[in-house]
């Protein structure tokens, strides 16, 4: 034995034939390992981050419940008429702040004090469009509830009451990117478990204030606690005593600019279907609506995976054409295949599902199957769009605007909107056309760098030749 083991490795050192495929095949085994080393840590980051949003989903599925059931159909039009207005007021204080923070971020991740420099420009961006949102707002929902037939008692709390939340949601997105960043996402869920359980308790007390703002008071509080764990959770990772940093602030209001115009749009078209219906629908019609939009809130789960753990790695990887590439055409595809699966399952069981909203919902099945297409659409839309935006590349709004309002146009002048049906129906086509649109801007900004990547090789070329020369 000792003698054959000598001839073995003779023959492997001096035999290149028979020793180099055997190396090959090592690499290609550790290779494979690593690989099935990544697919295991993807698999328990997804089940730990799903298992704790599917709590929080739960949770928040509860609650929405909870009010739809307990709320007259006045009190859940008006409640949900003030959500809307809600989700208005936070896109347009944001103005793409986030979006700037986060790829800003995504260069100086590892520096703790550069990266409180940058959080710390983000905040004061913040707060000044915060301001401006709610100047902006508060007269629109204040008129929109009179017009609901809403008393000016009524009007003045609901806007009151959701003043608090809305301030502590824009503060927890830029609390939670220097943990993203970093990956430290768990940290994040077990905060938001915690405080969806608080929600859903503060939402109990509708049993005996069944009024709407009770119900934005109960679902905004809970974010006052949960953003004081958020900041001591991003101090790990960012120094939060950084000055602002000039460079960073026209670096974010460069992206501003671009997205700033997106964003007073989609303040209209992302919740257009409840503004349609406000103005030109009735009490009944606008509850409907909040009561089936209740149910793609499930979607968020979504979306908040993909916003935790996919974006900021695509945020951090090199400007690698095949590398971009590669990961930009699987994402997109598989969101595509989520939302085909989640209709599906929408379409099997749409009459169980909206027998948990109560007999007043029932027999809106094909309104349900519509208007989860569209929130489907604008779930893979809306991903794409932060996709390119991690990346720096902010589409046109000279472009994207007019194209967007083209759709909605088109869609009016072919669909009725008068029924609830019709509406979702222009829901859908105004979100195929975002999608097909970002989908091409992200391919067009791949195509945009390998030329750039090209020409550069092309330039170096000759000088490299020259050196060997």
């Amino acid at each position: 034995m000792p003698f054959l083991r000598s001839n073995l490795l003779g023959l492997l050192v001096t035999d290149g034939r028979l020793f180099l495929p055997l190396m090959k095949a090592f690499i290609q085994q550790f290779q494979s390992s690593t690989r099935r080393t990544k697919l295991l840590e993807w698999g328990r980051l997804i089940t730990l981050m799903g298992s704790a949003q599917v709590a929080v989903q739960a949770l928040g599925f509860v609650g929405g419940i909870l009010v739809i059931r307990v709320l007259p159909t006045k009190e859940y039009a008006l409640y949900t008429l003030a959500n809307t207005m809600v989700g208005t007021m936070l896109l347009l204080a944001d103005g793409g702040i986030t979006a700037g923070v986060m790829a800003q971020g995504g260069r100086v991740w590892q520096s703790r004090e550069r990266l409180g420099a940058v959080l710390a420009t983000g905040y004061n961006l913040r707060r000044k469009f915060a301001l401006v949102s709610l100047l902006l707002a508060i007269p629109s929902l204040l008129y929109l509830l009179r017009h609901q037939e809403a008393s000016w008692l009524m009007s003045l709390l609901l806007t009151a009451s959701l003043i608090p939340g809305f301030l502590m949601a824009l503060s927890g997105t830029l609390l939670e990117i220097a943990p993203k960043l970093h990956q430290s996402v768990l940290p994040i869920q077990r905060i938001q478990v915690e405080a969806s359980l608080s929600r859903l308790v503060l939402l109990s007390s509708l049993l005996l204030f069944p009024w709407a703002y009770v119900a934005v008071l109960a679902a905004g509080l809970p974010q006052i606690w949960a953003n004081r764990r958020l900041s001591r959770l991003a101090g790990t990772f960012a120094d939060d005593q950084q000055p602002l940093d000039p460079v960073v602030r026209q670096e974010i209001l460069a992206k501003v600019k671009r997205l700033l115009p997106d964003a007073i749009y989609y303040c209209f078209s992302c919740q257009f279907v409840v503004w349609l219906i406000s103005i030109y629908g009735s009490t009944t019609a606008l509850a409907q609506v909040g009561a089936l939009g209740r149910l793609a809130v499930a979607l968020s789960l979504f979306s908040t995976l993909f916003a935790s753990l996919v974006l900021p790695r695509f945020a951090r990887l090199p400007n690698d054409v095949s590398l971009l590439f590669r990961h930009y055409t699987r994402l997109v595809v598989g969101l595509l295949a989520l939302g085909t699966c989640i209709v599906a399952g929408i379409w099997l069981l749409a009459t169980p599902i909206l027998w948990v909203l109560g007999k007043q919902y029932a027999g809106l099945e094909p309104e349900l199957i519509l208007m989860m297409v569209g929130r489907c659409l604008g779930l893979v839309a809306s991903s794409v769009f932060l996709l390119c935006t991690s990346k720096g590349w902010v589409i046109n709004p000279l472009l994207s605007i007019p194209l967007s309002l083209a759709s909605i146009g088109v869609g009016i002048a072919l669909i009725d909107i008068t029924t609830l049906q019709g509406i979702f129906k222009l829901d859908i086509v105004v979100a195929l056309v975002q999608l097909l649109m970002h989908i091409s801007y992200g391919l067009s900004q791949l195509l945009k760098l390998k030329q750039v990547a090209t020409s550069l090789h092309l330039r170096e070329e000759p000088e490299i030749q020259a050196a060997h020369f």
